[in-house]
């Protein structure tokens, strides 16, 4: 049983969610506001988040953010929940640092599909053994990805997606395959996504960004050697 914090001020969309929820044996904790959000979390420590982003006090993107400020928050996963659809606001949401992201009206099986996934995800990333490529090193006790002796801050999404590039380095990867490894389904509609995390986590490694390829057109891999040309 894991426990799940809803956040959205639409009291029907709480009790739906709850209920499925509890269907499958999960705990459910809720509030109706941003600023309730933080700490809230902090109290309960809950394994997944379902925020919400048109909210009162603070909107979801900005409570995001604070969630993931907070060293006591930042490891939560977060699927965005809103009636928003277009795609600015999905990559806003995903460049904030959310896991995943799911428009209203939504299928409430897809939903707990997705937290299945998630949760299942953050298990596997903390049964991983050490491992250790050139300068990158994954450690499973800290969950934790250091380059050259710098700790990198991932999310769950994150270290999860360059711990599947790692694994096998120099070797292509499809987007079907990561979308199925990391997000637990492949579905065109979300390699917008896997490009969303993709670019942010080049952009948390800095300099070792260049180690995440691309082929176009092919997929995505972790170079262990830089300095060939890499296509867009």
């Amino acid at each position: 049983m894991s426990k799940i914090l809803v956040v959205d001020d639409e009291k029907d969309i709480v009790e739906l969610v709850g209920l499925h929820l509890q269907r499958e044996g999960h705990e459910v904790v809720s509030v109706d506001n941003g600023l309730a959000v933080l700490p809230t979390a902090v109290r309960h420590a809950p394994d997944l988040i379902v925020l919400d982003i048109m909210l009162p006090g603070l909107d979801g993107v900005q409570v995001h953010r604070r969630l993931r400020a907070d060293t006591r928050t930042r490891h939560i996963p977060v699927i965005m929940l809103t009636a928003r659809s277009q795609v600015n606001d999905r990559i806003t949401g995903l460049e904030s640092g959310a896991d995943d992201y799911l428009t209203k009206p939504f299928s409430p099986r897809e939903l707990m599909l997705r937290i299945g996934a998630i949760l299942r995800r953050s298990q596997k990333v903390v049964m991983l053994s050490q491992q250790r490529v050139g300068d990158f090193v994954l450690d499973r006790n800290s969950m934790s990805l250091t380059v050259k002796g710098r700790l990198i801050e991932l999310t769950i999404t994150e270290l999860k997606l360059i711990t599947t590039l790692m694994s096998n380095p120099d070797v292509i990867h499809s987007r079907s395959e990561l979308l199925t490894a990391v997000w637990g389904y492949a579905d065109d509609t979300q390699s917008r996504t896997l490009d969303t995390h993709i670019k942010r986590l080049r952009d948390k490694l800095g300099d070792h960004g260049v180690h995440v390829g691309t082929l176009r057109r092919q997929g995505y891999l972790f170079r262990t050697k830089v300095g060939e040309p890499q296509e867009a």
